[in-house]
């Protein structure tokens, strides 16, 4: 029963975090029930848990809902997202065995060329999230590598739609930080991972205004 419930609360998630419920809709039970295929007794357990996560919200006696698509939250997000990222960094740099290190740079070296491939703007967010949290792991902090998985889930849509044209970017930043790891070098790390953040922060808002014609006017750019 439990494996069930996890697998359900997984699709809930996946749904929630690409926005198949419209920001703020009010999600009805007994039709995503029957187009699930299970009960309303686990469905709702893993509405609960969307809720405790802020992938979702709940208003009593009224039921579960979206949540919003709110600049100002997506830019809160960015900079929690800020925090924690520079945080591991400085850990990393720390408590990085040299071994787990040049596994990233292994691992950085290996999937360079599909950023310059044809993939999909959502493949590439699944690379830069990969990149990511390899690299909060190496802090050896396994609740800021949590808390960047959540708040991954959170910014998700957004991020498709920001990262249409930064594959090469994004590539070339995270390189940048692999050497300077490296080299032990933390100010020069944590220099590198903040303005590579604070770019899509400052192109929030109109990322935001992008994704809200996604949703609404399919095609929409």
């Amino acid at each position: 029963m439990a494996g069930n419930v996890d697998t359900l609360y997984r699709q809930v998630r996946a749904m929630a975090a690409a926005f198949e419920f419209k920001p703020e809709q009010r999600i009805n039970e007994s039709e995503l029930s029957k187009t699930l295929g299970v009960s309303r007794t686990p469905l709702r357990e893993a509405l609960n848990r969307l809720v405790a996560e802020g992938l979702l919200t709940s208003q009593e006696g009224r039921g579960f809902f979206c949540r919003s698509l709110d600049p100002k939250q997506i830019v809160h997000l960015y900079e929690l997202r800020l925090a924690v990222e520079t945080e591991a960094a400085m850990r990393a740099v720390e408590r990085a065995s040299d071994e787990e290190i040049v596994e990233l740079n292994a691992y950085m070296k290996a999937v360079a060329p599909d950023y310059n491939s044809d993939m999909s703007a959502r493949e590439i967010v699944r690379l830069d999230e990969e990149f990511h949290l390899r690299l909060a792991a190496l802090s050896q902090n396994m609740e800021l590598v949590r808390t960047l998985e959540n708040i991954n889930e959170r910014v998700r849509y957004v991020r498709w739609i920001s990262m249409r044209q930064k594959r090469d970017i994004t590539h070339a930043a995270h390189q940048s930080i692999v050497e300077s790891l490296i080299a032990r070098n933390g100010v020069e790390t944590v220099k590198i991972l903040r303005n590579h953040i604070e770019k899509s922060t400052e192109e929030a808002t109109e990322t935001v205004r992008t994704a809200f014609s996604q949703l609404y006017v399919p095609g929409a750019e």
